[in-house]
């Protein structure tokens, strides 16, 4: 698993490269989020369009990510292509808990409003 962090204006990006799964990928993402909501970080974007695959260890994290963003005032958003991931999120009933993009643009933009 590899991550870029990036800012689009007052928007932090996380670009997320590789598989999200028990062992490296959860461990990580658990990382990079602890890292950005404690450094203040009010807008986060985490794009999955390069992830191939998630299990139920990446699915926890995320969804730990996501919580412990909005309990600290943070706002967390994901841009999601179609495939493998989108069908395990939908699969196990995580989407509805996830503010979902399908693109980066749209991502962006629901920031603003």
């Amino acid at each position: 698993m590899e991550v870029e962090v990036r800012k689009a204006g007052d928007v932090i990006v996380v670009d997320l490269r590789g598989r999200l799964i028990a062992g490296t990928g959860e461990e990580l993402l658990h990382e990079v989020m602890d890292e950005l909501v404690a450094e203040g970080w009010k807008k986060i974007l985490l794009n999955l369009t390069e992830v191939p695959r998630i299990d139920s260890a990446g699915i926890g994290e995320l969804v730990a990510g996501v919580r412990l963003a909005k309990r600290l005032g943070s706002t967390v958003k994901v841009w999601l292509a179609g495939g493998r991931v989108r069908n395990v999120l939908e699969l196990s009933q995580i989407l509805p808990v996830l503010d979902i993009y399908d693109n980066e643009h749209d991502a962006l933009d629901s920031f603003a409003g």
